[in-house]
């Protein structure tokens, strides 16, 4: 039974697709302080929310149990990714669910400016009829420039387009067929700021997009340009904006975002040219509908079946290539604990690539899983898909992977390799048999056959007679089991190795009398 702490109001839709779910068991509790949070959060598997819960690093370390954090909208500016990406909790969200009703806003906050709307329902109610001082301006012909195009932005220039306005954007990262097909026009974003008539900004809040529009670039603006934010507070310099309204260095502004929410005591309050409203852009029936019923689902899809759809800080993987490719994760897990387990220096590469069938599934789950074995028991961080590329960085382990259709010696084929500190390599195969049993098949340049689970135990020894026997003699004396055993030896070499797969781990003295017996130069204990 999988458990969802819901900590902030959803819409009843989602609430309701939860109960449904047999498999899945929630509890309700809204307005937890960060304290509060971390009292009840440990027995949790997933956490959904929306802008008012803090995810921060104390209620992180709290969660023990924690694999998910649901955002039912698109702003994660109340989650320390970061940290959660370090504890192994996958972040996600709802890019696209609120994207329509936050596009409608920002054209009716472009048109409540061009017509003075505000200002005119304030003049009528007061008992004033002043027609010629609110004339307005069309927006049919004009310049919009739309800062971030991805979806929201994208459906803010259908709209426009729709109005009959030409649109210009600024996003290095959308490729150009994008803009060709929309017919929007693709463009730096100094001359964006200096062309448009109304700039809209559409992108996330990073640190390089942070104070995206400043002193500098209000001064480029035109003086009858409107400047409209609907995406996420910190993109304008809140300060700079206030000296451009007050000084007519722009023609208005609208927000609907802000530095700090609510903006209590703003000096933007001061000023007539500037339209306000309270974080509305997901602030529909259809939205807050939307948003609630897709993180519901995609929390279920996670805990069911491992793929994480809309996943800040962890790459998309459909959940039939998860199921394609888990045997192979399986095997490369295992495998990676195993050459952890023989490296006698820390590993500072390994490079893991995929032979015959093995490569036609998706690389990188396979590649992650045994990044996750070699540095399973090396960190005090549990170590899972989301963390483990990250906190290989920080021990400063590089991984390459690669695939080949090519065939060595079996129809599938995963291979490791870890460079060591102290320049040694260590070589590892393993095959799935019959597609499904996991094998380890090669050591180095030694072949060999084992099951990877249990308790291994591996000598490396010079190839003499009686090193086995007094190995299985030290074993039978402290009454441990041997369940399988294998002996390899490499071409025209005198050293062996021994796999041998016992009921029990072994004490330090055990492993130490091992180790004394003649002959004997390495012994390593595995724990699969």
């Amino acid at each position: 039974m999988n458990k969802i702490l819901i900590s902030d109001k959803l819409a009843t839709d989602g609430i309701n697709y939860l109960k449904e779910q047999s498999d899945i068991q929630i509890h309700f509790e809204v307005g937890l302080s960060e304290d509060a949070l971390c009292e009840i959060i440990g027995d949790f598997d997933a956490l959904l929310i929306r802008s008012d819960t803090v995810v921060t690093p104390k209620v992180l370390q709290a969660a023990k149990n924690l694999k998910l954090i649901g955002r039912a909208g698109i702003g994660v500016d109340n989650v320390d990714i970061p940290a959660a990406t370090e504890m192994g909790v996958i972040v996600m969200n709802t890019p696209d669910a609120n994207a329509t009703t936050t596009a409608e806003l920002a054209i009716a906050h472009m048109m409540s400016l061009s017509r003075h709307l505000p200002m005119a329902d304030k003049s009528v109610r007061a008992g004033k009829w002043e027609r010629s001082k609110l004339t307005g301006s069309e927006v049919a012909r004009k310049t919009l420039g739309i800062v971030g195009f991805g979806t929201i932005g994208r459906l803010v220039s259908q709209r426009a387009g729709g109005l009959q306005m030409h649109v210009i954007a600024f996003d290095p990262f959308v490729a150009p067929e994008i803009y060709a097909d929309l017919g929007v026009e693709s463009v730096s974003l100094g001359d964006l700021i200096s062309r448009s008539d109304y700039v809209t900004l559409h992108c996330p809040l990073i640190e390089k997009t942070k104070n995206i529009i400043n002193a500098a670039q209000l001064e480029k603006m035109k003086p009858t340009a409107m400047l409209i934010n609907c995406a996420r507070g910190g993109l304008i310099d809140e300060t700079a904006l206030y000296e451009a309204l007050k000084n007519k260095q722009i023609a208005g502004a609208a927000l609907d975002v802000y530095e700090n929410e609510p903006p209590k005591d703003s000096p933007l309050f001061e000023l007539e040219n500037i339209v306000f409203t309270p974080h509305l852009g997901a602030s529909t029936n259809e939205a807050q509908l939307a948003v609630s019923v897709e993180i519901a689902q995609q929390a279920v899809t996670f805990l069911r079946t491992g793929e994480a759809v809309n996943a800040l800080n962890l790459p998309r993987v459909s959940a039939d290539e998860l199921k394609k490719s888990s045997d192979y994760v399986n095997l490369a897990t295992q495998l990676g604990k195993v050459l952890a387990g023989l490296s006698l220096q820390p590993l500072t590469k390994l490079e893991v690539a995929l032979f015959g069938k093995a490569a036609e599934v998706s690389p990188r789950p396979v590649s992650v899983a045994a990044l996750i074995g070699v540095l399973s028991g090396q960190v005090s961080t549990p170590v899972n898909r989301v963390n483990a590329e990250n906190i290989a960085k920080r021990q400063g382990l590089v991984l390459v992977e690669s695939v080949s259709q090519e065939m060595q010696d079996y129809v599938s084929l995963i291979k490791l390799t870890g460079y060591s500190a102290d320049n040694s390599i260590t070589t590892l195969s393993g095959v799935l048999l019959g597609g499904r049993q996991p094998r380890l098949v090669s050591i180095n340049d030694m072949d060999i056959e084992v099951v990877p689970e249990g308790t291994l135990l591996i000598t490396r020894h010079d190839d003499k007679p009686g090193v086995i026997a007094a190995t299985s003699s030290v074993l039978s004396n402290a009454a441990i089991n041997i369940s399988r055993m294998q002996v390899s030896t490499a071409d025209n070499q005198q050293q062996a190795i021994a796999v041998i797969s016992i009921s029990e781990p072994l004490s330090a003295d055990l492993l130490a009398q091992i180790g004394a017996i003649p002959a004997v130069n390495q012994t390593t204990q595995i724990t699969l």
